[in-house]
């Protein structure tokens, strides 16, 4: 496969500090385009990634993450991409292991592949004790409901392959969108899996997923992949 094909999206949001030296680390190991999608920062977050060498689409306000990866599919299917991993702008994954979530899908087991952090734990990276309960109630929530078993429901580092990318070009989840879009791939006939990725700890800022919000998200979201779950695929 032409390796022009193969896109890196990058949804960041006031990401300066970061996003200049994750383009470069990317483009130093592989020969993919990289996209960041600037998501309204209020910094200098397009200008550092422009010059180290990224494509930028910047939105005048912030989308949000569901927002800026649509807007990353949307390019990738304009453009004529087959394969769109997405990698977080906050630097927490890991460019070594974009190749390993990319071979599954060039060689056709999976359309969508998400970077596993439970596949095989790290000492680096430990997320909150209380994010560990609901990725696992979500891992065992879509299992039920797809047959699907995966260890990292929430992972948003993950290969896309052609089969979804124009359907997630135009239907993709605005907020916490990596569960319910397991639950969309599978309604669609695709076929999903997991390899296993090590992450780094942030450098910069913080998740959106914190306190009160936890709660939020588990409602929101386990709501959308029932509401999904109902759909029928046309």
């Amino acid at each position: 496969m032409n390796t022009q094909k193969i896109l890196i999206i990058v949804p960041a949001l006031n990401e300066e500090k970061l996003i200049g030296d994750l383009v470069r680390e990317i483009k130093a190991a592989y020969p993919y385009d990289v996209l960041v999608i600037n998501d309204g920062s209020l910094d200098q977050t397009a200008v550092y990634a422009v010059q180290a060498g990224a494509k930028v689409v910047t939105h005048p306000y912030n989308l949000g993450i569901g927002g800026a990866v649509q807007t990353g599919f949307k390019f990738a299917e304009k453009e004529g991409y087959k394969i769109v991993v997405q990698v977080d702008g906050d630097a927490q994954h890991d460019p070594r292991y974009i190749q390993p979530l990319i071979e599954p899908v060039l060689k056709g087991q999976f359309d969508l592949c998400i970077g596993s952090r439970f596949i095989k734990p790290s000492d680096t990276f430990k997320s909150t004790f209380i994010r560990r309960i609901g990725i696992r109630f979500f891992a065992v929530l879509l299992g039920w409901l797809t047959g699907v078993h995966v260890t990292d429901p929430t992972s948003g580092f993950r290969a896309t392959g052609p089969a979804l990318i124009k359907p997630f070009s135009t239907n993709y989840p605005v907020d916490f969108p990596e569960p319910e879009t397991i639950k969309i791939a599978k309604r669609l006939g695709a076929h999903v899996g997991e390899v296993p990725v090590q992450m780094r700890q942030r450098l910069s800022g913080h998740s959106s997923i914190r306190y009160f919000r936890t709660v939020y998200y588990m409602i929101k979201v386990t709501i959308a992949i029932l509401i999904d779950a109902l759909r029928r695929n046309k």
